[in-house]
């Protein structure tokens, strides 16, 4: 091989390497990183949110049905066990086992960042997830516990209610409230607000409630009164009744774009000018 034939194969093959990294540092082209936030707007004191179940997928994934009991429609005891515990094990297996989630749907459970899973008054739990938009990733889900409560939660019933996606793959994200009257009682446990039988406000175990094998309710009809020896006269609950709070709001969620960082859209860059001037070089040769 000449000099000249040799120089040319290692310009070609430093051009072919340069664009496989490239390439290979960017993320697939048809995926759109997007990212989750849940902020708990209750004041100090205030109702605390379980760490929260969230998913998209393609609107065939229904949550619960209210005048229904809690096992219609994802079966068995999956929203008891959230409602009244704040487990999200079962629903996470129910959405793997489902055809949204054999489709491509995905799921995570979104805590916060500082160790302590609940969210608190205050706080704001994100996570970050890359989405399919061509339809399998195209609606958003969620469910959370409220404590203390015997088995109070939020959650959209309506799979088709938060679209992030349109039929054409553009991204529509979302931001919205979650209102008091939107909380519901899975109606799996009588709100006695019994310390030994209320998450958080004294249950030492799992599923130790009295059954009352009723249905959905929504919304919530509230906590016990003050003076009733339930959650509200413990000072430090003396402000978790969520059907009172400023203009309903308990929980905002937003849904946005997760936008390159400048580093990684400067190193692209730097890459495609490397590779043009590599190009420019060969043609003189």
């Amino acid at each position: 091989m000449t000099a000249n034939r040799l120089n040319r194969f290692a310009k070609t093959a430093a051009v072919t390497t340069l664009f496989t990294a490239l390439f290979a540092a960017a993320p697939a082209a048809h995926a759109i990183q997007v990212r989750v936030s849940i902020e708990n707007l209750a004041p100090p004191n205030g109702i605390i949110l379980t760490p929260a179940w969230v998913a998209f997928h393609d609107g065939t994934f229904d949550t619960y049905d209210a005048g229904q009991p809690a096992s219609t429609p994802l079966g068995g005891d999956t929203l008891e066990r959230l409602a009244e515990d704040g487990n999200t094990a079962p629903i996470t297996a129910a959405f793997a086992a489902s055809p949204a989630g054999v489709a491509g749907g995905i799921d995570a459970t979104i805590a916060t960042s500082t160790g302590i899973p609940p969210i608190e008054p205050g706080e704001t739990a994100s996570q970050t997830f890359n989405l399919d938009p061509s339809g399998i990733n195209q609606y958003f889900s969620y469910v959370s516990m409220l404590i203390p409560s015997n088995d109070a939660f939020i959650a959209n019933g309506n799979p088709l209610a938060h679209e992030i996606f349109d039929n054409a793959g553009n991204f529509l994200g979302a931001d919205f409230f979650v209102l008091g009257q939107q909380t519901n009682d899975a109606g799996t446990e009588v709100n006695d607000e019994a310390p030994a039988n209320t998450a958080a406000f004294g249950q030492m175990a799992p599923n130790t409630g009295v059954d009352e094998n009723g249905v959905v309710i929504s919304p919530h009809p509230g906590l016990m009164p003050i003076g009733s020896g339930g959650i509200l006269d413990d000072p430090n609950f003396a402000n978790a009744d969520f059907l009172n709070y400023a203009d309903d709001r308990i929980v905002r969620i937003t849904i946005t774009q997760v936008v390159p960082e400048p580093m990684t859209a400067g190193l692209s860059l730097m890459g495609l000018t490397t590779l043009g001037a590599a190009l420019r070089r060969r043609r003189r040769v």
